[in-house]
């Protein structure tokens, strides 16, 4: 992709003075709360009312969308409220009946991003369509995969491209229902910073009450919006029940949410650097989630050795990995001195988990 700084066009075309947000529920359930979520939301910081129709299921036998009939829903949101809307498509028909009911902009889905075949027949129903594109995140962290998924829509002819980052799965339990992996998202804008990049909280949490972190770290990290599942009665919703918020609840996130002020003095100092700041933040927590792992293994090392009769200590070991890290750390711009005193900090954490083991 050569010129993506026309990417950002249909995101100035809106003139906002804030994050643009889209907001709406996880499944357009029936018309009256599709209507009366839109309503809620009306006059608002939302750009967008956002709805899903096709809902793709882990599992069959669940509730998996009202299908078409929901297209009429939104057309009626855009015609009561005045908000655009927005929907998931999943595969070429998807995207010929969304365009032919007018929907504002589409979103392509993570299960979908994963697949090469789907996003190329979803390009091919999509070509040289003026409406904004968002492409999530794959299912798995790869970054080639997205950049892939997003270069297939970009091939064939849309220019109004954005991304959204929902988390990815991984195997480990963790306190997201998607790890945020913010990393590759830092990654992704440092790739393409002129691609709007919009975070989606909902999917990364799973849990309402862990949305208004994750928005702050997102904005903290430059990015350009929010994507949030709203309900007016989200504990009775037929998905994703956990993660939505109520209309009231959004609208206080958007009120306690710190957003970077362009008119304050030295902001080409200040914006950066706060930029900078949530990098280190983002990488400070990677770092303390390793060293917590490190432990882990050092824990059943400790196990095993009890069960053996070993000594804790192992020189011999201990000096190979010394010499080792010490020649990794200056690859990587590190002082032998830093690297030194680092890792001698974590052999006796090490020392001391295995102590503790060992003596009960």
């Amino acid at each position: 992709m050569e010129n993506t700084k026309e990417m950002r066009t249909w995101l100035d075309d809106l003139n906002l003075d804030h994050p643009l947000v889209i907001a709406g529920p996880c499944s357009a359930e029936t018309e009256e709360q599709v209507l009366k979520i839109a309503h809620e939301l009306k006059d608002t910081d939302v750009s967008y009312f956002r709805a899903g129709i096709w809902k793709p299921r882990t599992r069959p036998g669940m509730f998996e969308g009202v299908g078409a009939l929901g297209l009429k829903w939104l057309q009626k949101v855009k015609a009561e409220t005045g908000m655009k809307v927005c929907t998931e498509v999943a595969n070429a028909a998807h995207v010929k009946l969304a365009l032919e009911h007018d929907i504002d902009m589409l979103w392509i889905g993570a299960r979908s991003t994963v697949s090469p075949f789907i996003m190329q027949e979803i390009a091919d129903a999509l070509e040289g369509t003026d409406k904004p594109v968002l492409v999530k995140n794959p299912v798995n962290p790869d970054l080639a995969l997205w950049l892939g998924g997003i270069e297939r829509i970009y091939s064939a002819g849309v220019k109004n491209i954005g991304a959204i980052h929902r988390g990815f799965s991984t195997y480990e339990k963790t306190k997201y229902r998607n790890t945020p992996e913010w990393q590759l998202a830092i990654e992704f804008q440092n790739k393409y910073p002129d691609i709007p990049l919009i975070n989606d909280p909902s999917h990364i949490t799973g849990k309402r009450d862990m949305i208004f972190d994750v928005c702050q770290t997102a904005l903290d990290l430059n990015f350009d919006g929010l994507m949030v599942e709203t309900h007016y009665d989200p504990e009775n919703a037929w998905s994703d029940a956990a993660q939505q918020v109520t209309p009231d609840s959004l609208k206080q996130i958007m009120r306690d949410l710190k957003v970077k002020k362009a008119t304050e003095t030295a902001v080409s100092y200040r914006e950066p650097l706060e930029n900078l700041r949530a990098q280190i933040n983002v990488v400070d927590d990677q770092l303390i989630d390793l060293l917590g792992k490190r432990m882990q293994v050092a824990d059943k090392i400790g196990e095993l050795k009890k069960e053996q009769n070993v000594a804790v200590l192992q020189s011999r070991r201990w000096n190979e990995i010394l010499g080792n890290m010490v020649m990794e750390g200056e690859s990587r711009g590190l002082s032998e001195e830093f690297v030194l005193k680092m890792f001698k900090a974590i052999h006796q954490e090490s020392i001391n988990h295995q102590e503790k083991i060992i003596n009960n």
